[in-house]
This record gives structure tokens, sequence and C-alpha cells, in this order.
């Protein structure tokens, strides 16, 4: 399908983008990073933030980029003076309403307010008055709600509709008093919340963050490893987050081919099974009518040498293999090849047959 490019100059640069496209998604087509905090390109636009702002000649006021759209031979400034001044402006009003405890906050290093208040050197706000002092939910079993750090960005409210389809938060009073909640205001395990967690994948701030993870690690401390969730056949990627050597969450991982940053409550907060206490972490051997531990080579050198007494014995179809929705498609692909190939038997099932 053809697609009509418009040309428009950003920064004094030719840039060529999509019709239809805003001037945030046009410049970053050409490298150019516009601040933004209310906008995600998985979310409906909202352009409530205004941090990413620019200036565009013939206008005289400074339209957010993430929702104004291009048009032929635009002229755009994103670092212009109007602009920047626009943002520490706006970012004061932020931080003018939200606590300023960076040092003991889990989501330093991941919070995008703090990461602008420090490229545009805002240490403090100069607008003094009434502050918010909502108690914090601590109800979920899986999240912590401090709606003292909220920006209103409503990234969590669109997650929850747009991506769960759950519709669990929305906005509740106006103006100062505003804020993005739960239906009746009442804390989150007594809602309508399915704790899949996209709320806190989405969220800019320390607002909402992983209560398994706090007091555990900040985001740079933590090695990301990505794997396959084992919970179900869908395949859904994520990352582990691993710190000296032990997995203490998960986090989402935008580029998951399957599931992009999507989770459900299982594949983002069931993982804490691999430290229980009851989980089998060594091969047993039956010897003398008893399991013993044994290493996995032994383990291996035992099955190997039974599997291949039965195929000489009693032939290969009494051999017969059980495979699972749970493992990858790949694990699956090769239960069944070493069944057919080696055993030399067809007698292969998968429990999603059922």
């Amino acid at each position: 399908m053809e697609v009509n490019l418009v040309k428009l100059n950003i920064n004094g640069k030719e840039v060529e983008a999509p019709q239809g496209s805003t001037i945030l998604q046009a410049a970053e087509l050409a490298g150019i990073e516009i601040p933004r905090l209310c906008y995600d390109p998985e979310l409906s636009k909202m352009g409530s933030c205004r941090l990413c702002v620019v200036e565009v000649k013939g206008n005289r006021l400074l339209p957010a980029s993430c929702v104004t759209p291009i048009s032929p031979g635009m002229e755009v400034q994103t670092e212009s003076p109007a602009v920047v001044e626009a943002r520490k402006t706006i970012l004061e009003l932020l931080i003018a309403n939200h606590p300023l405890d960076c040092l003991t906050c889990d989501k330093l290093g991941d919070c995008k307010l703090a990461d602008y208040c420090y490229e545009y050197g805002v240490k403090e706000s100069p607008y003094v008055g009434e502050k918010h002092n909502y108690a914090i939910d601590n109800s979920n079993p899986f999240i912590i709600r401090d709606l003292n750090k909220c920006i209103l960005c409503g990234a969590c409210v669109r997650a929850c509709e747009e991506m769960t389809g759950q519709d669990n938060l929305s906005y509740l009073h106006r103006g100062f008093h505003r804020k993005a909640t739960t239906a009746a205001d009442v804390p989150y395990i007594e809602s309508d919340c399915v704790f899949c967690g996209q709320c806190v994948a989405v969220c800019p701030t320390g607002a909402l963050t992983e209560k398994t993870m706090a007091g555990k690690a900040r985001r740079f401390n933590i090695d990301r490893v990505q794997t396959t969730c084992p919970f179900c056949g869908t395949g859904c990627n994520f990352d582990l987050a691993v710190k000296d050597g032990k997995v203490i969450g998960v986090l989402s991982n935008p580029e998951a081919p399957v599931n992009g940053r999507s989770l459900c409550v299982k594949g983002r907060f069931g993982w804490d099974f691999i430290y229980n206490e009851k989980r089998l972490t060594q091969p047993l051997i039956k010897k003398n009518g008893q399991f013993v531990e044994a290493s996995w080579d032994e383990a291996f050198d035992l099955i190997a040498l039974r599997f291949n007494e039965i195929k000489e014995k009693y032939g290969p179809d009494s051999f017969a293999a059980l495979s699972s929705a749970r493992c990858t498609n790949e694990e699956n692909y090769l239960v069944q090849k070493f069944t057919r190939a080696y055993m030399g038997t067809n007698n292969v099932d998968h429990c999603a047959r059922t």
C-alpha cells in the first residue's frame, strides 16, 4: 500500500514522515528526542502533560507535539529558548506537589520525571502551596500505589482500559483534588483489579511499583534476562530482574514478539515459585528403595540407559512421550523429534490437544 510522505523541517533538518503522523512521531523517525510523560506508543494520545511542547513557525502557542499532526512545509523547533523555559516551568509545577524522596524511591533510575528534572536542571519548585498527603495503598498483594507521586499522566487509566480491557481505573474529582484511581476510590484489593500489572509497566514515576521488588534494587542495579513465560502455551516473553544472581521480579519487555509489555498476573507476579522450599532443584535417583540426590550427568546417563533397555526389550511402541503446553514450541518440537527419530515410535501426545 502506497504511503504518502509529508516533508517538514525540524531543528533545521528536512524530515519526511507518513501523512497523519504527529510532530513527535516525525521527530522520532529523524532521531530527534522530545521529552514526554503521558505519551506512550501503545496507548491512545492524550496530550495532558505538555512536556512535549514544541515551537511551530506561525503559531503563537506551543503545541503538544504528541497530538499535533504534521503538515507540508511545517517548521518546528524542539529546543528553542521558549520551549526549554516552558518545559522547566512544567517540571517545576509537577514537583511542587511531588515528594522529592528520590534517595529512597525504588523507581529511581527508571523515573522519567527525575530524568527530565536532571536534564533541565530543575532541583526544586518555586511554587509553594497545599500538598497532597494520600495514604499509601498497600492492599494489593503485588502493587504499591502511592498517589502522592502521581502526575496525572493517565497512562495507567488508558493501559487498564486499552491493553487489559478491565477498565478498573478512571479519574475522580477535578482541579487540585483530581486523582487517577479505582471506582469509588476503593483500595486496589477491593476493586475489579485483575493484578496484571499493566498499570505498573506504563507508570513513568514511582506512583505504581512492584511490591515484590520494593527495597531490593534500583533499576540500574538490575540485570535483565529475557525469557519465555512457562505458565501457558501463549509464549509470552518478559525480562527477569536479577540482582546478585537471584531473581527479584519480572519486568515487561517492549520488544517481546508475542505480547509486547502485556502480561497476566501469573506471568508478572507468579515467578516466586522458583524459590519455594518444596521445589526440587537437584535430580533424584532411587537407590535401594530410597531417592538420593544425583548430578545431572548421572541422571541423564541413567535415563539414556533405561530408555535403550526398554526399547531393546519391549520394542519402540512400548515407549510414549507426553509433552506440555507450558513448554516452548521449540522444546515440544524436540520431544516429538526424539520420540519419532530416536525411539522410533509415533506415540507422542500433548496436553493441549484435550
